[in-house]
């Protein structure tokens, strides 16, 4: 069943929240480090992306010395099955976001991050049978407004907007469900990936191709950290997902697509009209919404929850 009143947070919904606050902040930041990249084929920084990655979660698991899941996991067709899912999202979503970012579509991928938060919470009901309340699907219904006047005012189908949402939406799902602890589970991904990314690299390495034989070592420099910028907000959010509902971390994810914005119009200069920016405000609007009413349940209903007996509240299933 799922919840259908609140409780004060608890210790692990509030490091749950933080956790996510950070990783969203840092993908709100992104933008500034893949510009410094943008002159390599999002394909290949995706590869980069990748094995970096892997080498990084690597080294902290060896430091921690927890390696001993992975035997047993390997025996699990089932757990393979649905990371080989989450992990082949993970890359698609990566593939588009980089491009985007390289092609001066900042603010169509944070488009893609304010239409995300929706399909958060239509999952959550969905498949993990959360309930939010009156006040929370009104909510949602003016961000999807927002979004709604964006995509009529571009003129056309948002589809890097559009992909960034699913494939992220989708992957944020299969990581809440997920058997793994957030570390363990980023770790068997690019494990999984880092093989292909490896080889492809290899490969045009012997060719002659790729950033590895033709670009100045300042950009090995900047690929090569792409393995911890990506890893740590990965891992972040993996931890925060599974501590909290999946509808709060849609409504968190409202900070990573508002710095994106940010970062497009002021520092990038893309075009940021008055109607476009209408479809913006309703969304901001929503957002606050959201909060107030969370604070409205919070501070009316909780302490009335409270003064019940133990005997009379109702259990979670």
């Amino acid at each position: 069943m799922g919840r259908n009143f609140s409780l004060p947070l608890e210790p692990r919904v509030q490091s749950g929240i933080l956790y996510g606050v950070l990783a969203y902040t840092a993908w709100g930041l992104f933008p500034l480090f893949f510009k410094q990249i943008a002159a390599v084929d999002a394909f290949e920084v995706v590869l980069h992306r990748t094995v970096w990655s892997m080498v990084f979660v690597g080294g902290v698991l060896s430091i921690r010395r927890q390696w001993t899941w992975l035997s047993a996991v390997v025996r699990q067709p089932k757990v393979l099955a649905a990371f080989v899912a989450s992990a082949t999202l993970l890359a698609c979503n990566w593939l588009v976001y980089v491009w985007a970012v390289a092609n001066d579509h900042v603010l169509d991928a944070s488009l893609g991050y304010f239409i995300l938060p929706l399909m958060n919470v239509a999952m959550g009901y969905v498949v993990l049978k959360e309930r939010p309340r009156r006040g929370q699907w009104l909510a949602v219904a003016v961000a999807t407004c927002g979004v709604l006047w964006l995509s009529w005012q571009g003129g056309r189908m948002p589809w890097v907007a559009l992909i960034l949402a699913t494939t992220f939406g989708v992957y944020g799902l299969l990581r809440k469900l997920a058997v793994l602890g957030a570390l363990e589970g980023l770790t068997l991904e690019t494990l999984l990936l880092a093989p292909v990314a490896a080889g492809v690299l290899l490969f045009w390495t012997y060719q002659g191709r790729g950033v590895l034989t033709t670009e100045p070592s300042l950009l090995w420099f900047w690929l090569v950290l792409a393995g911890p910028i990506t890893a740590i907000p990965l891992w972040l959010f993996a931890a925060g997902a599974r501590r909290v509902p999946l509808s709060t971390m849609g409504i968190l994810q409202y900070i990573s697509p508002s710095l994106q914005l940010l970062l497009g119009v002021l520092l990038y200069g893309e075009p940021f009209g008055g109607t476009r920016a209408l479809g913006f405000v309703l969304i901001w609007l929503a957002l606050a919404l959201y909060t107030l009413e969370g604070w409205h349940w919070s501070r009316y209903r909780v302490p009335a929850l409270a003064a019940l007996s133990p005997q009379s509240l109702p259990r979670e299933s």
